[in-house]
C-alpha cells in the first residue's frame, strides 16, 4: 500500500484520523517524519533540514486555526557530527520561535540514513476541520504555490544557497490563527494544492472549480522555468506539493476581513461545487506528493 491506502486502512479503526492535526481537550497534536533520500536533497544543510521538519508540523498545527505552543524532534543519524547536530537544533529552534512557540528538546538515535521524526503541540478550543466546505463559497490560499518545487531545481543545478532559502518557509500559524474565525474548511497544501482539494472535497462532501490564471505561482517557479513550456509550470504549482502554505473556504462575504485579517497575502482560486473537481472547466487529477509512490 501506498501512504494514502494505509491513511484509509487505518481511518476505519482511529475515529480522530482525517483532519492535519488530532484535538484532545484543547491541544492540538501532531506528528510527522522525514528522511534524508526522500525529504531533504544533496545541499540541504542540518540547519534548513532542523527548520523544515519541525515547520512541517508546525504547518498542521497552523491548519487547525490554533496557535503553536512547543516541537520536539528525533534526530537519527549513522553519527553525530558535532556541527550538523547544533545546527539541526538552531534550525528547529529559529522556526519555533518565527511562529511563537517553544522547541523543548526531543531524541537521539542511530540509523542507516539521516532521518528527523517531529511532534508540535498547539492550542484552540474551535479547531478548523477539513469538513466544513458548503458549495458557493470562495476556495482560496495562501502565499504563492511550487516553492519546493523550484527549490528541488535548485538543487539540483548545484545553486544550494538559494535552494537552502527557499526550504525554509514560514509556517503559517498566524494566518491559521487570523483565518480561523471565518474559515468553513482548512488545511495545508504539503501535498501539492490538486491533492488538498480532492481532500477538502471528499472531508465536506462538495466539489471544487478553480482557475489556472488565479493560481499565486512562486516568481522562483517562473524564474527556473524560463524555458520550460507552461505545463511544466502547471506540474510544479499545483502537483509538487511541499509548499505549506493554507488551503480553505470561507463565506464571499467573510473574505475581506480575512485578508485584513491574515499576515499573508490571500488569493481566491475559485469557488465550492457541489461535486467534482475542475479546473478550467476540466478535470483536475488527484495527484500530489505521497510516500510510497
Amino acid at each position: 500500500m501506498n501512504e494514502r491506502a494505509a491513511l484509509a486502512l487505518l481511518a476505519e479503526d482511529v475515529a480522530s484520523a482525517g483532519d492535519d492535526a488530532a484535538v484532545v481537550d484543547g491541544q492540538v497534536l501532531t506528528t510527522d517524519m522525514l528522511h534524508e533520500t526522500t525529504d531533504f536533497p544533496a545541499g540541504t544543510t542540518r540547519y534548513t533540514a532542523g527548520w523544515r521538519a519541525v515547520g512541517a508540523s508546525l504547518s498542521d498545527v497552523a491548519a487547525m486555526g490554533a496557535s503553536a505552543s512547543a516541537a520536539v524532534a528525533v534526530y537519527a543519524s549513522p553519527d553525530f557530527d558535532r556541527e550538523e547536530l547544533e545546527a539541526f537544533v538552531s534550525g528547529a529552534t529559529d522556526v519555533c520561535e518565527a511562529v511563537e512557540a517553544e522547541y523543548v528538546g526531543g531524541d537521539l538515535d542511530q540509523s542507516r540514513e539521516f532521518t528527523a521524526a517531529t511532534t508540535a503541540l498547539g492550542r484552540t478550543d474551535d479547531p478548523v476541520l477539513r469538513s466544513g466546505a458548503t458549495p458557493g463559497e470562495l476556495v482560496c490560499v495562501t502565499g504563492t504555490l511550487g516553492r519546493s518545487a523550484a527549490a528541488l531545481e535548485l538543487f539540483d543545478r548545484g545553486d544550494c544557497e538559494r535552494a537552502n532559502d527557499l526550504f525554509r518557509f514560514e509556517p503559517r500559524v498566524a494566518d491559521g490563527r487570523a483565518l480561523a474565525d471565518d474559515a468553513t474548511a482548512m488545511m495545508d497544501s504539503s501535498d501539492g494544492l490538486a491533492r488538498s482539494l480532492h481532500q477538502l472535497a471528499e472531508a465536506s462532501d462538495c466539489g471544487f472549480s478553480v482557475e489556472w490564471s488565479a493560481i499565486p505561482v512562486d516568481d522562483a517557479v517562473l524564474a527556473v522555468s524560463a524555458d520550460d513550456p507552461e505545463e511544466r509550470i502547471r506540474e510544479r504549482a499545483l502537483f509538487f506539493g511541499e509548499d505549506f502554505e493554507l488551503v480553505f473556504t470561507l463565506a464571499e462575504d467573510d473574505l475581506e476581513a480575512a485578508r485584513e485579517a491574515s499576515p499573508t497575502p490571500i488569493s481566491v482560486v475559485g469557488t465550492v461545487t457541489e461535486a467534482d473537481v475542475r479546473m478550467d472547466d476540466d478535470l483536475l487529477p488527484d495527484r500530489g506528493y505521497t510516500h510510497g509512490e
